[in-house]
Order: structure tokens, then C-alpha cells, then sequence
């Protein structure tokens, strides 16, 4: 990716095929589906690319992504836009619970409940969130995430429910124990 400083700005990336992660779905957990995404085994998904998260670590029910703010995160206001937050939360909340998970379990976002506490900008420096499962159940999993600067203030803080669901052509897991 590349980003020009110049009056007229621009900026590029690329990214891999999303289906070929999505095939890994039914035959790994989510934590070792995770992990090969960090690891490069496997491509992560083009929302990274296109937001440039950078380093991502996890373990069971806990995950952390990095973002460095750039000009193109930004809003009129001239700071980060709220939407580039939001989406981190919701990504280290989701992944999260995605570490918890059999294979042949999936998940998607019921909600995402977002507290903006201070703006970010590129002066921030590093912006670090961490998402943490709090309760998971048989259909539901309920997560936090924490955003913060690289002085360690916390910018914004999110609750998320995410639906659980047996994807298509998987054997039904029983619940945790």
C-alpha cells in the first residue's frame, strides 16, 4: 500500500481471493483458522487490506489488532472517522469469539455497542484493540473490545453480541463446557 503526500493524495492496495479462507470454515477451529492468518498461511480477509490493520495476535477468546491512522482514515473533521473505529472494535470483538469456536461453527454480529472517548488522528500514534469473549453460550457469545492510543489512553470501548450457527454441511457441536 502506498500513500503520497502530495496536494493530490492517493493510494493503493491489493488483496487475495476471500473464498479461499471461507473453504477452511468447516475443517478448522477458529483460533487455528486464526492463527494461520497470522502466521501467512492463509490470506486475511480484504477488510484488513483495505483498512491497513496491521499486526494481529490471538489466543482462546481474546484477539488484538493494530491500525496507524493515516489521512485516509479520516473524517470532515479531521480526524479518525468513526466508521474505521467501529470496525476495529467490531473486528477484535468478532474474532474474539471466532477463537472460541469448533470447526463447522460460524458467527456473525448481532450488534455492536460503541463508546467514543477521545478523537484519534495520526498523532495518536499506534491504536491497539483488544477484544476479549465474556460469556459465550450455544447461540449466542457476548465480547468487549478496547481501543487505545500508543500512550495507552483508551480511545473508544464496545460491547458485541454475535449469533452462533452450525454452518451448512457441518455435524451440529454441543455447547461449551
Amino acid at each position: 500500500m502506498t500513500q503520497t503526500q502530495e496536494s493530490t493524495r492517493s493510494r493503493t492496495f491489493s488483496w487475495s481471493d476471500p473464498t479461499v479462507g471461507v473453504d477452511h470454515l468447516g475443517r478448522r477451529g477458529g483460533l487455528e483458522l486464526i492463527r494461520a492468518m497470522i502466521a501467512g498461511e492463509l490470506a486475511p480477509p480484504p477488510v484488513m487490506q483495505l483498512m491497513d490493520m496491521a499486526r494481529m495476535e490471538a489466543d482462546q477468546g481474546w484477539v488484538a489488532v493494530e491500525l496507524t491512522p493515516q489521512e485516509f482514515h479520516y473524517n470532515p473533521l479531521g480526524t479518525v472517522h468513526g466508521g474505521v473505529i467501529s470496525t476495529l472494535l467490531d473486528t477484535a470483538a468478532a474474532c474474539a469469539v471466532h477463537t472460541t469456536l469448533p470447526a463447522g461453527v460460524g458467527y456473525t454480529s448481532l450488534d455492536l455497542n460503541a463508546r467514543f472517548l477521545r478523537p484519534a488522528t495520526v498523532d495518536s500514534g499506534l491504536l491497539r484493540c483488544e477484544g476479549t469473549v465474556l460469556q459465550r453460550g450455544r447461540r449466542t457469545a457476548l465480547a468487549e473490545a478496547r481501543l487505545t492510543d500508543t500512550r495507552g489512553r483508551l480511545v473508544a470501548h464496545a460491547t458485541s453480541t454475535c449469533l452462533l450457527f452450525d454452518l451448512p454441511g457441518a455435524p451440529a457441536v454441543p455447547p461449551p463446557a
